[in-house]
């Protein structure tokens, strides 16, 4: 629990979450003020997200602030209105108020259950942040769970930025996220549930129950059957302890990945312009081809991205490359053809991206 607690005060800290006043340094129990900051608790009534709301209370109640909960019913599994509002009592019981209930529709739009329910659960939390008006949200995702994102894009070839694994702090829809445990291993989270005495829900699609049972088949998320199986095979195979190696390797990877955008961030500020016209409601972006093709490819491919971001197209690994060629190699080819009727097509020393039919001095 005091490292559960050191943990929370530093993430609150990090945000500017201070002390509201000499009184909360005194022994005794006080009351936040009605306008103090409120932070609310993401808790789906696991042992993780418990374990943070129990410490959550603990610190906010130290320092003067207001702690509550959002408890997320995706509503996919039998039974699960009753584990929400399982949840809620427990967070009640803490001392957390106001303690919330979103119930979510999950829809999967090609991406797989597990990313739509994601998506719903986060647009339902910075809501609720929102008309609340909470200064954060508190994620409880350990060290574990760092470990098993940092496999998870290894094996999905994410790039650089997906073995970053999870920050600390992010900001979704304007809502400050922040993920206090992930420092914790889930061995202490579980620990703290025992000790106040706090009874869990452990979700079935985590595979819990089945890796005691005999092993996962792959009907199970591939994130439960890395935590079951992949894991603890490393673990045997090295001899080591993997889910720390892995956190940490995250750490290094998220300093790597914020140096790279930042030097790219610098570099399309230089070589994109955006341009909006009349004929045509998205806007255009121009990139320097000469400037594009004398930057490090590292730096390249994230300047591509931006310049089609800006132009609202999410492409392939095949479009940013053949984007790239109209740079670095370029002999006269022709358009590439975007998502969304867009295109890349250069033109003198600019490749221009915009709308199919818009290049119309070529």
């Amino acid at each position: 629990m005091k490292a559960a607690v050191g943990a929370v005060r530093a993430s609150l800290a990090m945000i500017g979450i201070a002390r509201q006043g000499d009184v909360f340094r005194s022994h005794g129990e006080h009351r936040p003020a009605a306008d103090a900051p409120l932070v609310l608790v993401a808790c789906s009534g696991g042992r993780d997200s418990l374990a943070l709301a129990a410490t959550a209370a603990t610190v906010c109640a130290s320092l003067g602030v207001r702690c509550g909960a959002v408890v997320i019913d995706h509503r996919l599994q039998r039974g699960s209105e009753t584990v929400a509002a399982e949840a809620a009592g427990r967070c009640r019981h803490l001392g957390l108020d106001p303690v919330l209930i979103r119930r979510v529709d999950v829809v999967d739009v090609g991406g797989g259950v597990e990313d739509a329910a994601r998506s719903a659960r986060y647009h339902a939390l910075s809501r609720s942040a929102r008309e609340e008006r909470a200064v954060a949200v508190l994620l409880a995702h350990t060290r574990n769970d760092q470990a098993e994102t940092v496999l998870l894009g290894l094996l999905r070839s994410g790039g650089l930025e997906s073995m970053a694994g999870m920050p600390r702090s992010t900001s979704v829809e304007g809502v400050v996220f922040l993920r206090p445990l992930l420092g914790l291993r889930r061995s202490q989270t579980t620990a703290i549930c025992r000790d106040l005495g706090l009874g869990w829900w452990d979700d079935p699609t985590n595979g819990d129950a089945a890796a005691v049972h005999g092993g996962l088949d792959r009907n199970y998320p591939l994130r439960s059957r890395i935590r079951h199986a992949l894991i603890p095979f490393l673990d045997r195979l090295t001899g080591s302890d993997v889910t720390g190696v892995l956190s940490r390797q995250a750490e290094r990877y998220a300093m790597d990945a914020d140096c790279l955008n930042r030097l790219s961030d610098e570099a399309a500020g230089r070589l994109i312009e955006v341009y909006r016209d009349l004929h045509s409601a998205r806007p255009e972006a121009r990139v320097d081809a000469d400037g594009l093709a004398a930057e490090h490819r590292a730096i390249r491919t994230r300047v591509i991205l931006r310049a089609l971001a800006t132009v609202g197209v999410t492409a392939a690994e095949r479009h940013v490359l053949a984007i790239e060629a109209l740079a670095v190699d370029w002999h006269g080819q022709g358009a590439v053809a975007l998502p969304g009727g867009r295109s890349a097509f250069r033109q003198g020393h600019v490749i221009r991206l915009c709308q199919d039919g818009m290049h119309e001095n070529r």
